[in-house]
């Protein structure tokens, strides 16, 4: 298996208390054979290639989302995310908005009302040999926060861990 489950790696800009706040977090290594690429080439490399079913998973989640008044990703941002020259805080790398982006890592997520969420991917070293490390964390704020995660964390855990070893498999990292 390419991709190995790990901790939040202690350089991440992901903060100590921040994780250990959350309900949730994960996080997943897998080898970084071409170290060249920028951390914005690694986010799409990784995050660009979403299988169909995924993001029609995706589509009909965020279509219960925005029933129930949480803001959510548009079709257009799942089914083709744009792809800019440059990225800062406050804009969005698909369909999330930036918290922060540095030459090695970027973390992007989303407030709600009733879960935040951060995604981190960094690129580091491991050992001898460059990796890239996704991470995810999740902040409830009540009840309907809870019972969401609970249901999605299965679905998440597969599909990050799919996403990243297609991503090797397919010589994009």
């Amino acid at each position: 298996m390419h991709v190995i489950e790990c901790d939040v790696p202690s350089g991440s800009a992901l903060s100590r208390e921040l994780i250990g706040n959350a309900h949730f977090h994960d996080s997943y290594r897998a080898p970084l054979a071409r170290p060249e690429l920028g951390i914005v080439d690694i986010f799409f490399a990784l995050f660009g290639h979403t299988p169909l079913w995924m993001k029609l998973v995706l589509i009909v989640r965020n279509a219960a989302a925005r029933l129930a008044g949480l803001e959510a990703p548009t079709v257009a941002e799942i089914m083709r995310p744009k792809i800019s020259v440059s990225y800062s805080v406050g804009e969005k790398i698909g369909p999330w908005p930036i918290f922060f982006i540095g030459d090695n890592e970027i973390v992007a997520g989303r407030d709600n009302r009733h879960m935040d969420f951060r995604l981190s991917v960094l690129k580091a070293m491991d050992g001898d040999a460059m990796s890239v490390v996704v991470s995810t964390i999740c902040t409830v704020h009540n009840v309907f926060g809870k019972i969401y995660l609970f249901f999605i964390i299965p679905f998440h855990r597969h599909g990050v861990r799919s996403l990243m070893s297609n991503a090797v498999v397919a010589k994009r990292l």
